[in-house]
C-alpha cells in the first residue's frame, strides 16, 4: 500500500497530476502540488480546477462588460469634444475624436475585424436614438474627408455608412437637403452623388414605426408594404404618403426622447396594421 501525499490515505497506486490540470490548480491558488496522488484526490482536483476555470471565466467577462460600458458612456463627451472643433473648424481634431467614438462602437457592440457597423445593432430602444448621432457623424466625416485628397477612401466609407443609417432617422430629410447643395461645392461631388442614390434606395422612411419598435422589426416592414403595394397605387395614398413623409420625423424625435410613449405607440400601430392585413 502507498500513502497518498495530499490526503493521508493509503492506497494501491498514484496517478500524476496531469501538465494542464496542474497549470489550472496553479491559477486557482493550489500551491506545492506533489507529483502523484490518489484517484479521489484526482477527481477532486478536477473538480476544483473547472469550478475554478468557470470562476475565471466569468469574472473576465464581468471585467469585459464593465470595460464595455465605461466605453459607452465615454462617447459623449467624444461627440461634445468633436462638435467644439467643428464649431472652430478644427476639422483634423474633430476628425479624431469621431473615430474614436465610432471604435468605441464597434468594441460595445462586438464588431469583427473587416466588418463593419451595422444599424441592427442598436435593437434595444435605449440605444436606438443613437442611429440619429451615427448619422451626424457620418455626415461630418464625409464632408471633412472630402478636403483632401488623400481622404478619397475614408469619404467613400463615411458616405456608405451615413447611407445605411441614416434612413433609420428622423434627420433623413435634412441631411438629403444639405447632401443636394454639398454637391455643388464638393471636391469629389461623384462620391456624394452616389451617398443620395444610395440613401434613396429601397428608403424604409417609416418614421414613426422604425422609433416605436426599431429599424428591422416585422411590424415595419408590414406598413413599408402596404406604402408600396397601396397606398402608391392611388392618388390619395400618395398625397398621404407625402403628408406623412412631412410630418412623422418630428413625432418619431419626440418618441426617442418620450421612450415611455413608445408602448401606447406601438398598441396603436399594431391595431392598424391588423385592419390593412385583413
Amino acid at each position: 500500500m502507498i500513502q497518498c501525499p495530499r490526503c493521508g490515505i493509503q492506497v494501491t497506486e498514484l496517478h500524476p497530476i496531469e501538465g494542464d490540470l496542474a497549470a489550472k490548480l496553479q491559477q486557482a491558488g493550489e500551491a506545492n502540488l506533489p507529483p502523484e496522488v490518489c484517484a479521489g484526490c484526482i477527481s477532486d482536483l478536477r473538480r476544483t480546477a473547472a469550478t475554478s476555470s468557470g470562476g475565471v471565466l466569468m469574472a473576465q467577462e464581468r471585467a469585459r462588460e464593465q470595460h464595455r460600458m465605461t466605453l459607452w458612456k465615454s462617447r459623449v463627451q467624444l461627440i461634445k469634444q468633436a462638435r467644439n472643433s467643428m464649431g472652430q473648424k478644427m476639422y483634423a481634431e474633430a476628425a479624431i475624436a469621431y473615430e474614436k467614438y465610432l471604435k468605441i462602437l464597434d468594441i460595445v457592440f462586438e464588431v469583427k475585424k473587416g466588418e463593419k457597423l451595422r444599424p441592427e445593432a442598436f435593437k434595444e430602444s435605449a440605444r436606438h436614438t443613437e442611429l440619429t448621432v451615427v448619422a451626424s457623424v457620418y455626415w461630418d466625416l464625409m464632408r471633412i474627408y472630402d478636403t483632401h485628397d488623400r481622404y478619397h477612401e475614408r469619404m467613400q466609407n463615411s458616405a456608405k455608412q451615413l447611407a445605411m443609417f441614416v434612413q433609420f432617422t428622423p434627420i433623413y430629410p435634412d441631411i438629403i437637403k444639405k447632401a443636394e447643395s454639398f454637391v455643388r461645392t464638393a471636391k469629389n461631388p461623384n462620391i456624394v452623388k452616389n451617398f443620395l442614390k444610395l440613401a434613396d434606395k429601397e428608403r424604409p422612411r417609416c418614421f414613426i414605426a422604425t422609433s416605436a419598435f426599431g429599424p428591422q422589426a416585422y411590424e415595419v416592414q408590414t406598413l413599408r408594404g402596404f406604402r408600396d403595394e397601396v397606398l402608391k397605387d392611388s392618388f390619395l395614398g400618395r398625397k398621404f404618403v407625402y403628408f406623412y413623409y412631412r410630418i412623422s420625423p418630428s413625432i418619431a424625435c419626440s418618441l426617442d426622447k418620450h421612450s415611455w410613449l413608445k408602448p401606447a405607440v406601438r398598441a396603436v400601430l399594431r391595431t392598424l396594421i391588423k385592419c390593412v392585413s385583413r
